[in-house]
């Protein structure tokens, strides 16, 4: 030992003065050689990750997967870590500390990753003359040799895959809206989901198994060729839930929301902007897309007075709306068209467009047919399995005697799944349910009252177009007999002439 000591202290030496006394293009050369005699020594091929490459400013985008990918193997072998929360992600990420190591297996081959620093000299602005040390993190992935094809192609490509999958689901969701043809965003924070969501079991079941199986599907339409997203339509009254079921939408596939008001964007080009800067992963909403600008069954006319031609294209419709601002819209029906499902649709993917109404019938047959919005759904008024829900998230009741009166009310009145949920809210300190149950039934019966109210106002509305309707259908009888008493007469005195008048009927006549 004494010996082997020695020899490891004599090289050493020797090795450092070889540094220090030979020049810098010696060491070099000989490093170059060293390193390819080993190699045939050595059975073991070594890729390294730099945390920046080249020119670029931003980090490395393989970096910062197999960061995020070995987060989860870390905690469980790693002796030394650090700790930090990754840009845009809301949770804490476990990474290596420095000359530390960790395995990794795939496919029953076994890798191993080790992370370090590197320092390198950069100029610092704004003294461009001046040079400090920068640290810059590195991976190094080391594998056998025979493994070279699995390793550096389906194993780095599902280290990729995972490591951004991981991020997607790791990181802050935004709620973005546009202020013109830019988008400014907040922290996507709303906690509807559709365990929450007062709607019937069975047409909720079918919205998430819609949803799920669009998430899933992007293989399917690289295949048959269409662009990876799906548009929604939710109408029905107001209060019914549709802003609540688009939050519930975007929790359920972890996707930001990008809340689109059109008559701040100024044109058609403004809005091809608008829809390029948004991410995969999204869900973009128009929201009373029937208020936001003149897109009826009826096409608008030009300002100009100029008529509309007749067999006009699909979309050709121009909507000039001014806005809060003073400027005038100019986004047109067919720009419009084209940002749902024209070829610029397809910049990304998975996407979800949804665009809700309280008045279907007056959108334009070309913006909701299938192809754009390819599911219809109508959100009504409150159902007795929709109070159920409520009362389960309100009062966290499963029954109560005065469900019964409950549920025979609500299948007489209309109420919107809001105002239900505005009487089941607890107002005392106590939550006495019993009472916020007897707030909602006095409501319904209100309702009822209301309802009834009005619906014998129509009845005597009618009642007094009546008699008029009688009187005109009076006349028309009257005319009709007045015709056929005419044609009658005419008729015989026609047939009259035709016959012989003899003196002595002229003479019994007189």
């Amino acid at each position: 030992m004494a010996h082997i000591g020695s020899l490891m202290a004599s090289f050493i030496f020797v090795w450092a003065m070889f540094k220090q006394y030979f020049p810098l293009e010696l060491i070099a050369y000989f490093d170059k050689y060293s390193k390819r005699v080993m190699s045939f020594f050595y059975p073991y091929i070594q890729i390294t990750f730099h945390e920046s490459t080249g020119k670029r400013f931003g980090r490395s985008e393989a970096y910062t997967a197999i960061e995020i990918y070995l987060s989860s193997n870390s905690s469980l072998q790693a002796k030394r870590l650090k700790g930090d929360i990754l840009k845009n992600s809301q949770t804490l990420a476990l990474s290596l500390d420095n000359e530390e190591e960790v395995a990794d297996d795939f496919r029953g081959v076994r890798v191993w990753w080790a992370f370090g620093m590197s320092i390198s000299k950069a100029q610092t602005f704004p003294s461009l003359f001046r040079q400090e040390s920068v640290e810059k993190g590195y991976y190094k992935l080391t594998f056998h040799k025979r493994h070279r094809d699995l390793i550096i192609g389906p194993y780095l490509n599902y280290v990729m895959a995972e490591g951004k999958a991981i991020m997607v689901r790791n990181r802050q969701r935004k709620l973005y809206t546009n202020n013109g043809s830019f988008w400014s965003h907040v922290a996507f924070e709303h906690p509807a989901t559709f365990e929450s969501l007062a709607m019937e079991p069975g047409k909720k079941a079918e919205i998430i198994d819609d949803l799920t199986t669009f998430s899933k599907a992007g293989k399917l339409y690289a295949r048959t060729g269409r662009a990876w997203k799906r548009g929604y339509l939710l109408y029905g009254p107001p209060g019914t839930g549709k802003s609540t079921m688009i939050a519930a939408m975007a929790n359920l596939l972890a996707n930001d929301v990008y809340d689109l008001e059109l008559t701040t964007v100024k044109d058609n080009t403004a809005l091809r902007r608008l829809l390029m800067e948004t991410s995969s992963k999204s869900v973009i909403v128009i929201e009373d897309i029937d208020c936001s600008l003149e897109l009826t069954g009826q096409r608008r006319k030009q300002k100009s007075g100029r008529a509309e031609r007749d067999g006009g294209q699909e979309g050709e419709t121009h909507i000039d709306k001014e806005d809060d601002g003073g400027h005038n819209s100019k986004v047109t029906l067919s720009g419009l068209l084209n940002f749902i499902d024209g070829l610029w649709s397809a910049c990304g993917g998975e996407r979800l467009i949804v665009f809700t109404t309280n008045h279907v019938g007056k959108l334009d047959h070309a913006l909701i047919r299938r192809g754009r919005m390819d599911k219809h759904i109508e959100l009504s008024y409150c159902s007795y399995e929709a109070f159920k829900i409520l009362a389960k998230k309100y009062l966290s009741l499963d029954s109560h005697h005065l469900f019964s009166i409950i549920e025979e009310l609500l299948s007489q009145v209309k109420i919107t799944p809001a105002d239900v949920a505005e009487h089941l809210m607890p107002k005392e300190p106590s939550g006495d349910a019993t009472l916020c149950l007897s707030n909602l039934i006095e409501a319904l019966r209100v309702a009822e009252l209301q309802e009834a109210a009005v619906k014998e106002a129509a009845e005597e509305d009618n009642e007094e177009e009546k008699p008029s309707g009688e009187e005109d259908q009076a006349a028309t009888a009257a005319a009709a007999v007045d015709n056929e008493s005419e044609s009658k007469s005419n008729t015989r005195g026609s047939y009259m002439g035709k016959l012989p008048i003899q003196e002595d009927d002229v003479q019994r006549k007189a």
